[in-house]
């Protein structure tokens, strides 16, 4: 336990009470991307109609507000950062693209290789100056806003944590945020995801960033219920679930995607809102969980990883009797495919992305992946 301990915890110091109920929802959050992954690949092998098959379905569901719970975490970190004192725009982007590029490069590499291993696989374009150019707009994290399908799948969400980081110190300077009253800046807050909506309606603009303007809420929020002491009722756990569960009731139905968002992104910012004030409740001690918390702590490198191992684990699958590729076999391998992922991107994590990105900072509130 030691060894894991020495290598997989990172909320030491000041900012450890903090960061730990953060660290587990991290680590919720990518379990939550598996389960998309584990069951688009699974899909093939399901019978439409089964009740394997509408399991499926639901964990699929459930699992896109994986990403979404990492845009509420990454906004409530980096406009909280960038609120506490200010920042040059270079260094901040220099640590932020420190924090990116290592292990995105690293993986990068790795599908690059692939690709030249297996062509038929591929995605880069087969005629030299279009192979150059889609490479150069996946390096540079273009290829999703360009309408690229991207060489890393799951790296479009990528660009728009870049987009975040380049946006939210331009925004705060410019509307000078810093100097406000708080409830100004709730006020500013809530006409950004306003705009977010209004720009979905009319160009088609993405409308997942605005869990980007609820994690940014969710900072001033808790300031206000410092400043208040304790005059505001604690957060309950119970009502914080409930409103996650109805969140996922609400994508269930056929309404417009924009109230589907804003109904998961008030459910986000209320489950982080109670882990984060009561990290001591049932609830917030659930996601300091150790475990947990180490897996929210090598995320990104999962994040990036678990795609391809999963894949590469599904042809070997795909090679066993047809008798024997059924649902029970599936979900029986669940667990097995999940250590196979945990066991690689753990590889990556200590290899690459802990000593290349997550060397001491002198800031607490930048500790761990944002």
């Amino acid at each position: 336990m030691n060894w894991l301990s020495d290598r997989f915890e990172l909320s030491h110091g000041a900012g450890a009470h903090t960061l730990r109920p953060m660290e587990g929802l991290r680590g919720l959050a990518v379990l939550l991307v598996f389960l998309v992954h584990y069951t688009t690949l699974a899909a093939p092998w399901q019978d439409g109609g089964s009740a394997s098959a509408l399991l499926a379905r639901l964990l699929h569901l459930a699992g896109n507000s994986g990403v979404d719970l990492f845009f509420v975490l990454s906004g409530y970190l980096i406009y909280g950062s960038l609120m506490a004192r200010r920042q040059a725009f270079l260094p901040f982007m220099r640590r932020r693209l420190l924090r990116i590029y290592p292990t995105y490069g690293a993986v990068f590499l790795l599908y690059l290789a692939l690709s030249l291993a297996f062509p038929a696989e591929s995605k880069i374009p087969p005629a030299a100056p279009d192979a150059a150019l889609y490479l150069l707009q996946n390096l540079l994290l273009l290829a999703p806003l360009l309408g690229e399908p991207p060489l890393i799948t799951v790296s479009w969400s990528l660009s728009y944590e870049l987009f975040y980081y380049l946006a939210t110190p331009l925004l705060i300077g410019a509307f000078g945020l810093r100097r406000q009253r708080r409830r100004w800046r709730v006020a500013f807050l809530f006409a950004v995801g306003g705009a977010i909506i209004a720009g979905h309606l009319a160009l088609g603009a993405p409308l997942r960033s605005l869990m980007f303007a609820a994690g940014a809420l969710l900072h001033e929020m808790r300031g206000h219920r410092h400043e208040m002491g304790g005059r505001l009722r604690p957060p309950n756990e119970g009502m914080a679930l409930a409103a996650l569960a109805c969140a996922l009731i609400v994508l269930l139905m056929p309404l417009a995607a924009p109230l589907k968002i804003v109904a998961l992104a008030a459910a986000l910012y209320r489950l982080c809102l109670c882990c984060f004030e009561r990290p001591q409740g049932w609830l917030g001690h659930a996601f300091c969980c150790a475990p947990l918390r180490w897996l929210g702590n090598m995320s990104y490198s999962y994040y990036l990883l678990h795609g391809l191992l999963l894949k590469a684990a599904f042809v070997a699958l795909a090679h066993l009797p047809p008798f024997a590729a059924g649902p029970l076999l599936l979900w029986g391998a669940l667990p097995l495919l999940l250590a196979i992922t945990l066991a690689g991107s753990a590889a990556l994590f200590l290899l690459v992305e802990r000593p290349l990105s997550l060397a001491p900072r002198r800031a607490p509130v930048l500790a761990g992946q944002a």
